[in-house]
This record gives structure tokens, sequence and C-alpha cells, in this order.
């Protein structure tokens, strides 16, 4: 089945529907600026009838046992392996995502968090007694589930598949710029066999659809990533009904590398982690830290390291950046080089404009810049491209302080030949990860962030213990 096969249509209560009032809009291959699909967005009505099958499906769904839930999460897993493939391909298209990346990165992730989720589920404590009390942990009730562009998969995993085992109802709105992959996990579901109103899709922008669902007095939860702009703007739609809100937004993190790290592999690793899914990552190391001794040595080794990536087709195996997502993000990325220049940032690599033979498609210049300085524009916001910035610090007081000096909190990494040191170094960050040395990502750790990043957090039981209240029964073990 082609991954645009109901791209018009919305998946409420068990069955593919038109929306309420048809309005299409195209969904833009970023690797050649062309329509590839197109979906219709939902309004309010398409909303209400997706939030009615989910309450009504939540007073069966809640009761079902661990085991039927278990069983229905190990089919999705099994049929999303069979169409693991359709699934790389519709990332790849609709969000310019290297094919070899897609597969072995987006949608491996949306894989990793079920199975995760799965082994998880089996020995999560619901019913906890301690001395005449039990504490028993409860579905939350109807779940609005709202996903970015950037790790379609990985977010959609994250915040469906744990709700579904908590028992909770749900409704999905992806990302209107990359709704493709959406659809075939919805096809996935469909297929897995997923009791009609348990899990429900509609399309459309923010303020007609992930805010009304935010403010519906009937659904009990959201859950958004994206933007902390976004995050906020939920927030205060959901204010009104009182309901839970869990957030994971937007990131500057900070790469703490220590005098005593070796430094060109530090480098590099920093420029390749900064650059990964062209820079469209919210926990991307786009703040290096180095000595001030050693910012021109820095310079010199993240500027052969950012000419050294093959940007391309992203249909081409070997391309390891392809474009960003959309014009529109295009754009906001050339207007914060060019701020970064305006400001006087050093430009060690990239800048302005498309590269060489690539002007067709949103491709961005990988850019590092040197000699910046923390007030600057670049060193504040996120960029959200494949742009570096490269910081100098005083000593090690002064680099803590520095990599806390941001409105944001999601992620940071510390590099250094001594392991102790480095502990040592990230307990002190105030962010909601903290990577040491370039450890290998874990579907194990929890994910969310500190201040500006947002609330609550994702992956593993800690994904489960979002979606679920917890009572307090008094005098449950007196006989």
């Amino acid at each position: 089945m082609s991954f645009s096969a109901h791209s018009q249509k919305f998946y409420i209560n068990g069955a593919w529907i038109a929306p309420a009032e048809p309005c299409l809009i195209d969904v833009i291959n970023p690797a050649t600026e062309a329509s590839c699909a197109q979906i219709t967005m939902g309004t309010s009505q398409d909303v209400d009838h997706a939030v009615s099958a989910a309450r009504a499906a939540f007073s069966t769904w809640s009761k079902t046992s661990r085991e039927e839930r278990l069983a229905l999460l190990e089919r999705i897993l099994d049929i999303y392996r069979l169409r693991a493939e359709d699934m790389a391909q519709a990332i790849s298209t609709e969000m310019g995502s290297p094919i070899s990346r897609a597969r072995d990165s987006q949608t491996w992730a949306g894989m990793a968090h079920t199975a995760e989720t799965i082994e998880a589920l089996r020995t999560f404590v619901f019913d906890e007694p301690r001395d005449d009390l039990l504490i028993t942990r409860e579905p939350i009730g109807v779940a609005a589930l709202i996903t970015p562009w950037n790790w379609p998969m990985n977010q959609i995993a994250c915040k469906v598949i744990p709700a579904l085992a908590a028992g909770c109802t749900t409704i999905l709105k992806p990302s209107e710029e990359a709704p493709l992959s959406a659809l075939v996990f919805t096809q996935i579901l469909h297929e897995a066999g997923v009791p009609a109103g348990v899990y429900n899709m509609i399309n459309g922008n923010g303020p007609d659809v992930g805010e009304v669902l935010a403010a519906h007095p009937d659904v009990d939860m959201v859950s958004i990533t994206g933007s902390t702009r976004a995050g906020a703007a939920v927030a205060r739609a959901a204010a009104s009904t009182i309901k839970r809100v869990q957030q994971e937004l937007g990131g500057k993190s900070a790469n703490i590398i220590l005098p005593d790290a070796n430094f060109e592999d530090a480098v590099q690793r920093g420029v390749k982690g900064c650059f990964s899914n062209s820079g469209q990552s919210c926990d991307a190391p786009t703040r290096m830290l180095v000595p001030h001794a050693r910012m021109a040595e820095a310079m010199d080794i993240a500027a052969r390291t950012a000419a050294g990536f093959r940007l391309g087709n992203p249909a081409d195996e070997m391309t390891e950046l392809g474009p960003v997502v959309s014009a529109k993000q295009f754009e906001r990325i050339q207007k914060l080089i060019n701020i970064g220049i305006a400001e006087g940032a050093v430009l060690a690599a990239g800048g302005e404009g498309k590269p060489t033979g690539l002007e067709c498609g949103y491709y961005v210049k990988p850019t590092v810049f040197g000699h910046v300085t923390p007030d600057m524009t670049i060193a504040q916001e996120e960029i959200f491209g494949p742009v570096l910035s490269i910081i100098g610090y005083d000593d090690e007081e002064h680099a803590i302080q520095l990599a806390n000096n941001t409105e944001y909190g999601l992620a940071a990494y510390v590099q250094s030949n001594d392991l102790e040191h480095a502990r040592s170094v990230a307990r002190r960050l105030r962010a909601g990860n903290v990577n040491i040395n370039g450890a290998a990502w874990t579907v194990k750790a929890p994910f969310g962030g500190y201040g500006q990043s947002g609330n609550g957090r994702e992956c593993s039981d800690f994904g489960i213990a979002e979606y679920l209240e917890i009572k307090a029964i008094i005098g449950y073990g007196k006989v």
C-alpha cells in the first residue's frame, strides 16, 4: 500500500473517513520543492468527532488487562517491522532525511521505542501496597498527542505507544509538514486490530486542530513535542480545563570540551552531532564550548569536518545531509546566519546561500561560527539547521556557567578523558539529558527537559507513567 493512501482522509473510530469540510494542502518534498502528496486539514468538527470516539472507547479500553494491551502492542511491532521500508521512504520523502538515515535512525526509532515500551509494560507496577494503603496507577483518560516533523516516528511512537500501554485512548495530530509517516503508522495500527476509537488520527494546523484539542473539555491530557512557542500556546489553551500538559520543546544544548579531552576527536564528534539530521534535532549540541586558547584550533577542525559532509539527494544511499524541511525553515536559518555575521561572529565554514549544485531544494551549507559570544543571537536562539556556534571559556567554572546560561535545558554534552571528572561536571548541568563522551543514545533513558524545554519525561517506563493518574486507597490493607 502506498504511503500516500488515505492521505485525504482521517482515521476516526476504526475507519478512514472524509473530513467535515475538505481543505487540501500540498505536502512538499524538500529535496525537489514539488508536491509529493496532498492532505486535508481538519476543523473543530473533526476534533469533536475524534474526541467523541476516543471518549466512548475509554470505558472499555481502560479496563483491559496488561496481557491484552501487550498482545496489541506486539502485533503493532510485528507489522511495523514488515512496513519498515514503506516508513523509511515516507520519512525521506516528507522531510528530506537521507534514505540510509531514514532507515537506520528515523524508522528504527519507532521500532525501538515500541519494543522498549513493551518490555517496560511487562513489569510496570500499577498497584503498590504501602502499609494499609494501596497506591494504584490508572489511565488518565483521553490523550491528545501533537507531534513534530523533525523526528516524526520517534515522537509518534514515544506518545502513542505508551498511552495505549497505560490504557488511554488517543487522538494523534501529526505535523502537517510531514504527515506521510503518520499515515503509514495509522495503517499499521489498523492492520494490528486496534479497537475502534482507541486510536484516532486527524491532520491540521496548530490553531485549528492542536489548540482546539488542548482546550477540549473531553480531553484529559495533551502531550506536545514542538517549539517552545507552540508548547506555550497549547498550555494556554489547556489551562481553562486544568488538564495535564506534557511538553518536549526547544533546546540550545551546550557541548563542553574540557582541556583534558582528546581535542580533535571531541570537536569532530561535536560537529557531527550538531549537523546530524541536517541540524533539525532539539537536543543537538549547537553550542560548542572550548578553552579560549584553543579557539583557532577548534575552528580549523570544525571547518574541515563540515567540509567532509556529503550533501545531496536524500534518495542517494551515500548522502549524509539532505535539505531542511521547508522554505520557511530555510529562510529562518539564512536569516540567523546573516545575523551571526552582522553581530561579529567569525565564519569558519559555510555561510548564507545554497551549496553549489544544489540550487533546487532547501539545502543549507554546513556552517561553523567561531568567536561567538554568549550574548549573540546565534548563541541564544534555537536555529534548527546545520549551524554550529563555538564559544570560548576561561576555566571550568566559566564553562559550566555558560552551559547553564540559556532559557532551555533539554540536553548537554561533556567531553573529558577523565570519566570521574566528566561525571562531576555532568551533575552540575541544568539539563534533562547529559551525554558523556559521545555515549550511544538509548531508548531506555528518560527524555525531556528543564526550563523552557518543557516538562515531563518520555521513553520506557517513564513514558507510561506520564499517562497515568495516581490514586491512594486508604484502609485497603485492613481486614
